[in-house]
């Protein structure tokens, strides 16, 4: 089989595409035959050395959709889609023709998704869900702040939230005509004064919740748009890692700060949150990211230097030939 593989860190150019074996499954795992794989932007990071638990050599990609061809008899020819922490990590990844993944890793696709759209599908929303969801408790009509709006992570969030009847405000580099349906406020981090419009929007109150998917500079002005009791969940951070905020007022407001890293959920993990987001995929009420395009396996190296300039608008995605 031809697998993207790199055999050091720091740089994208040793990426290259191998001829390996087959692997065969072993007890308790299924051999998928990959249709479909996204390139994350913690894919490019894992092969530029961000991540010091994986293994080498190494073939990468995070998520994907394929169909099961050896391994549990009973599920032989499933459409599936699995992601996870350990996959293109401390695991062979998903850019390659085949994968070997735990069975109950492997979950069965939403039949409404295609499976470039599964695949482009499944790290996104499982960040999304875990912050908003899993960590700040979203409840049932509040208000939602989401930074990176636009980004995979940030337009999965609000769709999440906007199906949790929340308002959604958010927050780009730019404010833009062309605002997503899901979002009831959008502004532009370089064009407006988000804190003073935020305390328009909800008339002084401020947000219950925000999903900050940018962190750096952007981190204290979302934390001041807080309301009383309002939560904040922070999932990255940039090259200058350290921030600040004034403390009397985060616990005069009684604020909570969550930190999420979905590279501690394993593929079974990771498995159990795309089993609860499937039923809103197949009813419409969640859909994928937009895809900007599709490359074969011989173009992923230059995706991954397309994910790491920011160039991508939207999810790459490796596609297979059936």
């Amino acid at each position: 089989m031809k697998a993207l593989r790199f055999s050091s860190l720091g740089s994208l150019s040793g990426l290259r595409v191998e001829d390996l074996p087959i692997p065969v499954p072993g007890p308790g795992e299924v051999l998928v035959k990959v249709q479909a794989a996204s390139v994350n932007p913690s894919d490019v990071k894992n092969v530029l050395g961000k991540f010091p638990s994986t293994t080498l050599p190494r073939t990468p990609g995070r998520d994907l959709a394929g169909v099961i061809v050896a391994g549990d008899p009973k599920r032989i020819g499933e459409e599936v889609w699995a992601a996870g922490g350990d996959i293109g990590f401390t695991r062979d990844g998903s850019h390659a023709e085949f994968v070997l993944l735990p069975n109950a890793g492997a979950r069965r696709k939403p039949k409404r998704l295609s499976m470039e759209e599964a695949a482009s599908s499944g790290i996104n929303y499982i960040t999304a869900y875990l912050a908003l969801i899993g960590k700040a408790q979203l409840e049932e009509g509040e208000t939602v702040l989401v930074t990176g709006v636009s980004g995979g992570v940030g337009s999965s969030a609000a769709k999440i939230a906007k199906m949790k009847s929340a308002r959604v405000i958010g927050v780009d580099r730019r404010s833009s005509p062309a605002q997503p349906p899901e979002v009831d406020l959008l502004l532009g981090s370089e064009t407006d004064d988000v804190a003073a419009r935020v305390r328009e929007f909800t008339h002084g109150g401020g947000v219950n919740v925000a999903l900050d998917a940018v962190g750096g500079p952007l981190f204290e002005p979302v934390l001041s748009t807080l309301g009383l009791d309002g939560r904040q969940v922070a999932i990255v951070s940039t090259e200058t890692p350290r921030v600040s905020f004034d403390l009397s007022s985060f616990y005069h407001r009684r604020l909570t700060l969550y930190g999420l890293d979905t590279m501690a959920l394993d593929t079974v993990a990771s498995g159990a949150v795309l089993d609860a987001l499937a039923p809103a995929f197949e009813r419409g009420e969640l859909t994928p990211p937009p895809i900007a395009g599709k490359v074969s396996l011989d173009q992923a190296a230059e995706a991954y230097g397309e994910v790491d300039s920011g160039r991508a608008k939207g999810k790459l995605v490796v596609v297979f030939p059936s």
